[in-house]
Parts: structure tokens; C-alpha cells; sequence
């Protein structure tokens, strides 16, 4: 699945081809099927999602800037926050504050907790920022938006087992870096 073809896909669903939607439903349809189940842990959910999603897509793909972002992360945030929305509605409203108390997302970090991610997350830029900046790219496109081997040798342009040896070789570097 190139990058291309799928951003051409989106500007053709811009200005209402129904053939280029099929196309573009067919190429990215298990990748997203995929972020919802991962999420919300349910086929008969994620099929329902990932159906309200494309609609969304119908409806967003003007606003889709070619070039400026990569067409399968702009897909697959769309279908990260769906999923995500549909979670959160889920849950009930509380009719009073002990209610709320119930409710509460014990899985929430402590403020305590959420200094030491953003610090952790600062660390982990700066040991990034050390690496070549094309194999810091493929580190970020890999484990940030999710691309696959495969997908990350079309983009740039090498071997897949090139784009293996990078990450592996980057991931040992940034957990030397960490452990600093």
C-alpha cells in the first residue's frame, strides 16, 4: 500500500468519487479494523466503528492536505479517536458527586505520575535527537504512527531488512541513551 496512492485516493474522495472511495475503503480498511479492535476489544464494535469512520473520511477528506501529513496516520487518528469516543460514551453520567467518585478513571496518572511521563518523554527526544536523523525518522514513523516494515521501505526507499536493521540498531541506541 504506497502513500501515494492512498493520498490520491483521499483527493479523489475530496470531490466525491465513489470509485476511488471503494479503492480507498478495500486498501485501508483492515489497518484500521485493526486500531479499533486493539481499542475498543470488540469485533461487532470495531465493525460498527470502522463503518461510522469512513463515513467521517467521506465527509473530512477536504480537509486532508496533500503532502503535508502522511494519508495512513491522517486515516488512522481519525479512527484512534472514534474508537476512543465511542469508550468514553460508554461510560455513565454521574448523577452526584459520590457517583462521580465511583466513576473516576482510576487508570489516570497522578499529577506526580504525569511530570515523570512528560520527563521521561523529554529524555526520550533528546536520545532521539543523538541518532541519525533518517533512522530517528523511521523510529518515529514505525512506533509513533504505527507504519509497517514494509511500509517504511517504500517511503524511503531501501530494503526492508535495511529498515529492520535500522530500528533494531536505533532501539538498542536510545535504550543506551536511557539507561545514561
Amino acid at each position: 500500500m504506497q502513500s501515494n496512492d492512498i493520498e490520491g485516493l483521499i483527493n479523489r474522495v475530496a470531490i466525491g468519487d465513489r470509485a476511488a472511495f471503494i479503492s480507498l475503503y478495500k486498501m485501508t480498511s483492515p489497518k484500521l479494523m485493526g486500531i479499533c479492535l486493539r481499542i475498543l476489544n470488540n469485533r461487532g464494535d470495531a465493525e460498527d466503528a470502522v463503518q461510522e469512520i469512513y463515513v467521517k473520511v467521506w465527509q473530512r477528506s477536504r480537509t486532508f492536505t496533500a503532502g503535508s501529513s502522511n494519508p495512513t496516520a491522517w486515516l488512522a487518528t481519525i479512527a484512534r479517536n472514534h474508537a476512543i469516543d465511542l469508550i468514553r460514551a460508554r461510560k455513565p453520567a454521574p448523577d452526584d458527586l459520590e457517583a462521580a467518585y465511583d466513576v473516576a478513571d482510576d487508570t489516570m496518572p497522578s499529577p506526580e505520575a504525569q511530570v515523570g511521563i512528560k520527563d521521561e518523554g523529554r529524555r526520550i527526544d533528546k536520545c532521539l535527537a543523538e541518532l541519525d536523523p533518517v533512522h530517528a525518522g523511521a523510529v518515529r514513523r514505525a512506533y509513533v504512527e504505527g507504519l509497517s516494515y514494509l511500509e517504511l521501505s517504500e517511503q524511503m526507499k531501501v530494503p526492508m531488512n535495511t529498515v529492520r536493521t535500522w530500528l533494531r540498531r536505533s532501539l538498542l541506541k536510545l535504550r543506551e541513551c536511557m539507561q545514561r
